[in-house]
Order: structure tokens, then C-alpha cells, then sequence
């Protein structure tokens, strides 16, 4: 470890909304839990650790979810509440830093290199965060504490829920190496079935590929993956960093072509997007309507409104009417996707040699 190291926390609230709301109704205590709708075409977004055990999971179409799990509890988003827990959170995480770099309303990069509250470790800042979140919110939080980004973010899913997990410069490399790759922030459910052709199943695997062979399969993308399979990541936390845009795709296994079911599939991808978007606390004022065709030709569409969009109806409206304009497509649509962007939200500091992680 050199004297430049940076020390940084990825600090991962645990179910999050769905422990809100068993916190707030302690009948739902214990239960399997969604909250979203089980109406119509709901999706859920959030889930509790007894619902995921019957594999639900957020963007699960309700439908899918409740085939899963039939005793599971659908509650409607209180997204007000969620908010005023978070800021509850990040007035948490001042106290101990001012390189805070949200990526939603339930998680959040910290560097505490400098180690203002003199606690003597990285972990020990961690653990006393985790104790200090569990007090004022009645709410659990996991950690992972390294020298990047890209590896704290992974540990702090090691030992989830309620867990913490440190990773020192000396263990970065066989740790990325003995995880899967579907785990690796960056690597999608696409990405991750790629890699499964080309032999890739976990960090070892990756890191054994040459540069130029994953440049061959993964264009630009590779240079991040290079490094990722060795533990390497140099993005600084950066606190006045924003998202340039939000949203959500999904691709279908059967082209569709009907208006029906073309409105009912975009219904759906407002609805994940939408999730994304209230966790950014985002709001914006261009839609853009990503749409790929059968023969793989990608086109996008976008309108710009005179106010922000603050309602998924809004965006799921701007949307179809985006898409209306596309019809007919004999040949179907394979791809469906709505970002919102034009986003408005209501420094590196200098580096203290001599903070270990535990």
C-alpha cells in the first residue's frame, strides 16, 4: 500500500424500501414483501430478503412476482418517506466526509481518506456509520471498505444483509478473480451471457483474456474490463458527480408488432425506468424512445418538454407518442427503451498518508 492510497466505503443500504416499510408496519415483519402494484402491468420495485429467496426481484413484472411467491404483499411506494430517510443517511455520511458520490437514494461512495473524526481505520469509520444509520433509522446497512471503487462496491454486497467487508490493496486481485462476472458493476445480464460463450465465468477467467482479444469482443468496454479482472479502478469519488441521463431497455424473446402489445411492453419499461429515476431523486425534460427492429437497425426518438418531467404517466405518455409515430412496424420490435434526460437534482480533497482499512 502506498502512502497515496485512497480509502473508500461503498455504503449499501440493505432492501431498501421494502425494509422502510416493514419498519413502518411491523405486520409486515418476517413477510415476503414488494412494493409496487400487483395491478395490471405493475412491476415491482423493490423487494424484501424473504420475497428475493422465492426469486423476486426489482423490474419483476407483479405478475411474475406473485407466480413466484403467492404470499407475497404488494405495497404501494411511498417515495416521499424513502427520500426523507435517505437524506437522513447522507447527513450521516457528512459527518465523516465531504467526498460523498450518490448512485441512488439507497447507496453511496464515500472517501475517507482523510479520516476527519480520527478513528483510526477505514473500517472503523464504516462500522461506526453502520451503527449510526441503525440508531437514528431503525434500518441496516452493509459495507464494503477498499482502495477503489470498483472493489468496494463488490464487497459491500460479500456479506449482505447487515455485513461489512474489507478488502486491502494486497487481496484486491484474487478477490475480483474468484467472483463471477455477473457480479462485476458493469457486466450485464447480456454482457455476462457473452462472456459464458466466450469460457468467461469468473474475474480469473477475464483476467487470463489478452487486451486485444476482449477489445475483438467487447469494443470499447474492454479497457474497463481489463482492469476490473485485476482490481484496478482509478475513478476518484466525486461529489458533484450527476448522471447525464436515466432510464431502462428490454428486449423481448418475440418481435413485437401489435399496438397492444407494444403499449403494454412500454408500460413496463416506464415503470423500471421510473423506479431509477425516483432512487436519483432526477428529474429532466427530454424523453428519449429507443426502439431496435427485427433486423437489428437501432433508431431513437426524442422530445424535449417546456417543464420537467415529474410523473411516470408523463413519461410513459411522451413515450407512445413517440412510438405512435414509428407505426407500423411489419417486421416487429425487438428492443424497447426510455431514458429521460436534461437532468436538475434539488472535489477531490487533498490525499492523508497513513489510514489503514482495519
Amino acid at each position: 500500500m502506498t502512502e497515496n492510497t485512497r480509502k473508500i466505503i461503498h455504503i449499501d443500504m440493505d432492501a431498501f424500501y421494502a425494509s422502510v416499510e416493514q419498519r413502518d408496519a411491523p405486520d409486515l415483519r418476517g413477510r415476503p414483501v414488494a412494493v409496487g402494484s400487483a395491478k395490471g402491468r405493475g412491476v415491482v420495485a423493490a423487494a424484501s430478503y424473504e420475497a428475493r429467496a422465492f426469486g423476486v426481484r426489482s423490474a419483476l413484472p407483479s405478475v411474475t412476482a406473485l407466480r413466484r411467491c403467492p404470499d407475497l404483499v404488494f405495497v404501494p411506494p411511498r417515495f416521499d418517506v424513502y427520500r426523507a430517510v435517505s437524506r437522513q443517511i447522507h447527513a450521516i455520511f457528512a459527518d465523516y466526509t465531504d467526498l460523498i458520490e450518490p448512485l441512488s437514494l439507497d447507496e453511496a461512495y464515500l472517501d475517507v481518506t482523510q479520516d476527519r473524526r480520527a478513528l483510526g481505520s477505514a473500517k472503523a469509520i464504516a462500522q461506526e456509520i453502520r451503527a449510526r444509520i441503525r440508531a437514528d433509522t431503525a434500518l441496516t446497512a452493509s459495507a464494503g471498505v477498499s482502495y477503489n471503487k470498483f472493489v468496494a462496491k463488490l464487497a459491500s454486497d460479500q456479506n449482505k444483509p447487515d455485513g461489512l467487508c474489507v478488502i486491502p490493496p494486497a487481496k484486491g486481485a484474487a478477490f475480483v478473480a474468484a467472483l463471477p462476472v455477473k457480479r462485476f458493476h458493469g457486466v450485464g445480464p447480456v454482457t455476462a451471457a457473452k462472456m459464458a460463450r466466450l469460457g468467461i465465468e469468473t474475474g480469473a477467467d477475464l483476467r487470463d483474456r489478452p487486451i486485444d482479444v476482449l477489445r475483438a469482443h467487447f469494443g470499447s468496454h474492454a479497457d474497463y474490463l481489463y482492469g476490473a479482472a485485476r482490481g484496478i479502478d482509478e475513478r476518484p469519488v466525486r461529489a458533484d458527480r450527476e448522471a447525464k441521463s436515466i432510464g431502462a431497455e428490454r428486449t423481448f424473446e418475440t418481435n413485437l408488432t401489435g399496438e397492444d402489445d407494444l403499449r403494454a411492453a412500454l408500460e413496463r419499461v416506464a415503470d423500471a425506468a421510473w423506479i431509477r429515476i425516483e432512487r436519483h431523486e432526477a428529474r429532466g425534460r427530454t424523453v428519449t424512445l429507443k426502439l431496435r427492429h427485427a433486423d437489428f437497425r437501432t433508431v431513437t426518438r426524442a422530445r424535449s418538454t417546456t417543464v420537467a418531467v415529474t410523473t411516470r404517466e408523463v413519461l410513459l405518455e411522451t413515450g407512445w407518442s413517440l412510438l405512435l409515430a414509428e407505426l407500423p412496424v411489419p417486421g416487429g420490435i425487438r428492443l424497447l427503451g426510455l431514458t429521460l434526460s436534461g437532468l436538475m437534482r434539488e472535489a477531490e480533497g487533498p490525499v492523508q498518508p497513513g489510514l489503514p482499512f482495519a
